[in-house]
């Protein structure tokens, strides 16, 4: 050691701190165990003298106050010469064995963690720091060396003073209070306090020690009967009475909004039975029965944790009786091990509860948490990919993402993430949400995105295929009948406009050859209409007179057209009942249905030549159709077809007769029914059937 560095007041601390180190782990450590840590502080006193001084007072913290044994107290003791690399991990677990090394493993990564974090402060660390460290004793050990710091704290300069007290109080005291250290909790509390508000903190203990001569004398005052009370009862316990920390009266003082003075409860009466763990519970709630007997209770003040505890393990129970003076007094009663484990926390539940350190699982939860670039903290689901982390920043971020950086490291888009992880989105302005992303994402805000953004680009696909069919028919000079172009995309197979121009939009169609077969279409269901009209009248050869039959007679309404013959239209084979009107011809009068395929291009083309018709009479006499059916050369699709026919009660079936060629067959339905609707029905249920290419009617 360097004599001259060192002045003989420090050299006396390190010598008296390390004897009572050496104490307090006398009873657990081997002597190989205190010869390799005399060597390593051997090693570093020329040097880092101070450095150790605190080291040893945070290891005594570790041992005395925390309850930490061999495993935790070397893997803290050697923390600071592996991470210097003066001995090496795998040394570690030659000389000390496996689970030391592995405890300082966990604990050189979590406090490369918290040193890279930013945002301590937030619930989403917390979680993160209890699912990284893995073993809780890892979170022990860092709440140890922040009590050392903040009880050094003013040795440090303010603005390091000021950094270190935020963050004991939002992250160090919370994690105390989760993991029971309620002794650790308060003093981590009060220290925080005094560092960041003196000024409140020094009126709060004045306050305190000018009121403590009578607070004194009230507590024993109260304490005299009631501990008389218990001997008689034979019980063997100790009572006391306990200020109330000063981070906990400030807290009143904010919440109640009343001057110190206006505070009647600023102590607690603690009553600590010694009692067999089976009569634990029995000697507490007697202690109650005999308060309640001496003193009124505040029922709304009952807190009763031993029945059933805390959840970090906390047992007591709690009343408010009216005592001496009439003032609310607050009495904890519990046993001497729940003294402890209050105290304590969890190093008491192992001492008591006989559960083995490394048996210790630390609590776990389904979600991981992942870093931004710049220190944010993003929770996710476990499972989370690179996308999902991308769409959980921002859509366009998602959107346009093509792969990242995970620590440095270049993954793809179905990378899974882990807790700690720093994501940096790599983007392309040419990337868009692909169809397969949907495979490998998890989260629904993902899904839902890629679903919305795949839809709009389906969307914007359709009206770029619409508009491309559409200039494409007006490059022709073809003016688009859109009944006649609703028929032809129901042939073709497609439900709907946006699947057909989706094919479009995707190349399975292409626009030319879909203007041909409308074209061909168009030509087919307009070839009577138009040999007619372009046929000459000196070719006209009169063709033989088909009958409608004696009571079938059509009347043309307000028309001179007395002596015309007329004949019913084979496009659209009306029939009696149905809605009618008259088209004149070079041939006569011609009768379509006002429902015909040709009617919107008669009246649009030739108004003058439409006229007015309706049936002479209408009874209930059954009509009789033909109908023609295509479709292909199978048994099954006949048998579909038959068995719709047959279940329809006002159908009957005259005549059927079926031919097949070329894979294909032709089927010839003669029926009757009582009215033409009955019809028009069968065949909306005939048109779906799978396998059927068309349907006529003939008559």
């Amino acid at each position: 050691m360097d004599e001259a560095f060192f002045i003989p007041e420090e050299r006396t601390a390190f010598l008296v701190r390390y004897r009572e180190l050496v104490s307090a782990v006398d009873s657990f450590l081997e002597k190989e165990d205190l010869h390799l840590i005399k060597r390593i502080f051997r090693e570093r006193e020329g040097s880092d003298l101070h450095g150790l001084i605190g080291h040893m007072e945070t290891a005594l913290i570790v041992v005395n106050e925390i309850g930490l044994r061999r495993e935790p107290l070397l893997a803290y003791v050697l923390y600071r010469p592996v991470s210097k690399a003066l001995l090496s991990i795998e040394e570690v677990e030659h000389l000390l064995g496996r689970e030391t090394a592995h405890l300082l493993r966990l604990f050189l990564k979590t406090t490369s963690l918290y040193a890279r974090n930013t945002a301590v402060n937030t619930e989403n660390f917390h979680n993160l720091l209890f699912s990284f460290a893995e073993d809780v004793r890892v979170l022990l050990l860092m709440i140890a060396d922040r009590l050392y710091l903040m009880r050094k704290g003013k040795q440090l300069a303010e603005e390091e003073r000021l950094r270190v007290s935020e963050e004991a109080g939002s992250l160090f005291a919370p994690l105390a209070h989760r993991l029971g250290l309620y002794a650790v909790k308060s003093e981590l509390e009060d220290l925080v306090l005094k560092y960041t508000d003196p000024q409140q903190f020094e009126f709060i203990r004045h306050k305190l020690n000018e009121t403590k001569r009578s607070r004194d004398a009230y507590i024993a005052q109260f304490i005299a009967p009631v501990s008389d009370r218990l001997l008689r009862a034979g019980l063997r316990f100790d009572i006391k009475g306990r200020t109330k920390s000063i981070h906990s009266i400030n807290n009143k003082l904010k919440k109640q909004k009343v001057e110190f003075e206006g505070i009647y409860d600023l102590f607690a009466i603690r009553i600590i039975l010694d009692t067999p763990p089976e009569r634990e519970r029995a000697e507490c709630w007697y202690v109650y029965s005999l308060l309640t007997d001496m003193y009124q209770p505040n029922p709304s003040r009952m807190r009763d944790w031993i029945s059933v505890s805390k959840s970090n393990g906390y047992e007591s129970l709690h009343i408010t009786v009216l005592g001496p003076q009439k003032r609310w007094v607050e009495v904890q009663i519990r046993t001497r091990r729940m003294d402890e484990v209050a105290e304590r926390g969890l190093a008491a539940h192992w001492k008591y509860k006989g559960v083995t350190l490394p048996d210790f699982d630390i609590e776990r939860n389904n979600e991981i948490y992942v870093f931004t670039p710049g220190g944010e903290l993003i929770k996710l689901p476990q499972g989370a990919t690179i996308l999902d982390f991308a769409f959980a920043i921002h859509t366009a971020l998602g959107s346009r993402c093509v792969s990242a950086l995970v620590n440095g490291r270049n993954v793809p888009l179905k990378h899974v993430l882990r807790s700690g992880d720093t994501v940096t989105i790599l983007t392309s302005p040419s990337q868009a949400p692909k169809q397969d992303w949907l495979t490998f994402v998890i989260t629904a805000r993902a899904r839902t995105k890629i679903k919305q953004a795949l839809r709009e680009e389906a969307a914007k696909n359709v009206e770029t295929a619409k508009e491309t069919l559409r200039r494409r028919f007006k490059n022709r000079k073809i003016e688009l009948d859109e009944a006649v172009f609703m028929r032809y995309t129901k042939r073709k197979g497609y439900k709907t406009l946006t699947d057909f121009y989706t094919d479009i939009a995707s190349n399975h169609l292409d626009p030319n050859t879909v203007i041909e077969e409308y074209l061909e279409l168009l030509r087919r269901e307009n070839e009577t209409l138009v040999t007619t009209d372009i046929r000459s009248a000196d070719e006209f050869v009169p063709p033989p007179i088909v009958s409608v039959g004696e009571g079938e007679e059509i009347l043309f309404d307000g028309q001179n057209v007395k002596g015309m013959e007329y004949k019913l239209a084979s496009c659209c084979n009306p029939m009696r009942g149905d809605q009618v009107f008259g088209f004149i011809s070079t041939q006569g009068i011609r009768i379509h249905r006002t429902d015909c395929p040709n009617a919107s291009d008669m009246v649009h083309r030739f108004p003058h030549r439409i006229i007015s018709a309706r049936w002479s009479r209408l009874d209930d006499t059954n009509c009789v159709a033909t109908l023609r059916i295509t479709g292909r050369d199978d048994l099954t699709i006949v048998s579909s077809l038959t068995s719709v026919v047959t279940k329809e009660n006002d159908i009957s079936l005259r005549n059927l007769t079926i031919d097949t060629a070329a894979g294909l067959f032709q089927a010839t339905l003669i029926l009757s029914a009582p009215s033409p609707t009955a019809f028009t029905r069968l065949i909306k249920k005939l048109r779906p059937l799978k396998g059927i290419t068309a349907i006529h009617r003939l008559s």
